[in-house]
């Protein structure tokens, strides 16, 4: 009965099928760039861009009150900002890119919190850092939307290189003398996503439906591109099955999603070809 009720929902309620669109349309944008921060050994940096947005977000919010093309605009200027900083930082000096990351995010996180607690109130901070997919309105779908077309395109035109530059940025560097332009580009990508799920997820959500699923993926799959097309139908399962589970059960959307993420991720742990039970497995046979 279930499913009736939410195919139901999702016909009557204009709201139910802008979550739906829009949530689905978040999960084609992250998943490959989950994989992409996975294959980069920078899982971490996600948590960390997700947070460091927090600052712009709440300074549009301020101008603009809760609307996505205002905490968009502020959310981008402050992602790339940091992650600007942190990349130079790191080439710069004797910190690497994880521990320059670490500086600046929390001093966003910080200045954000600062901002939204003296000039706004309790809830307008929790709605920041934990989102509703519910209240995704035409403009802002029509933000997801086009950050999920750009992070294909990009894709699409610069798969190799990205891919080169992932598993070899020295490689790449001294072959083609490209390798600022994918790192740049890659980290544009990865603001533009977190921006587009801010509204949907909030700032300490955004990042579960970017890694979660390219880590339950990398449990199951080896090559690349199965990579990319396994960690896609995870994320949208994993969206259509959180508002499926938030509309049955009347629990918050965003949570509600990363949890059908995270449960996969741990029944994958237990068994997917890779995860703990071969682990297991080969350690036995080792002693």
């Amino acid at each position: 009965m279930a499913q009736f009720e939410i195919i139901s929902a999702v016909s009557e309620f204009a709201f139910m099928r802008r979550a739906l669109i829009g949530s689905m349309a978040l999960a084609i944008g992250c998943a490959p760039v989950g994989v992409l921060l996975l294959l980069r050994r920078m899982s971490l940096f996600g948590d960390a861009l997700s947070h460091a947005v927090l600052p712009g977000a709440a300074i549009g919010f301020l101008l603009g009150g809760l609307t996505l093309p205002w905490l968009a605009g502020g959310g981008l200027i402050a992602g790339l900002l940091v992650a600007l900083a942190a990349s130079v930082v790191a080439r710069k000096s004797r910190l690497n890119e994880d521990a320059s990351f670490a500086g600046f995010y929390l001093l966003a996180l910080a200045i954000g919190v600062l901002i939204v607690s003296k000039w706004g109130s309790s809830v307008d901070l929790i709605h920041l850092l934990f989102g509703s997919v519910l209240a995704i309105d035409d403009p802002s779908l029509l933000i997801v939307s086009s950050v999920a077309s750009i992070t294909l395109l990009w894709l699409a035109i610069e798969y190799r290189g990205i891919v080169l530059e992932c598993a070899d940025s020295g490689f790449i560097a001294a072959t083609s003398g490209n390798g600022m332009r994918f790192h740049i580009g890659f980290m544009v990508i990865a603001v533009l996503n977190f921006v587009a799920a801010f509204q949907a997820m909030g700032t300490l959500m955004a990042v579960g439906l970017m890694m979660l699923p390219a880590a339950t993926a990398r449990l199951w799959v080896e090559r690349l591109s199965m990579l990319f097309a396994v960690s896609w139908l995870i994320a949208l399962f994993a969206c259509v099955a959180g508002l499926v589970a938030s509309y049955q059960w009347d629990l918050p959307s965003g949570p509600a999603i990363v949890l059908i993420a995270g449960g996969l991720y741990c029944l994958s742990l237990l068994f997917a070809p890779f995860g703990l039970f071969i682990r297991r497995k080969a350690r036995h046979h080792a002693v």
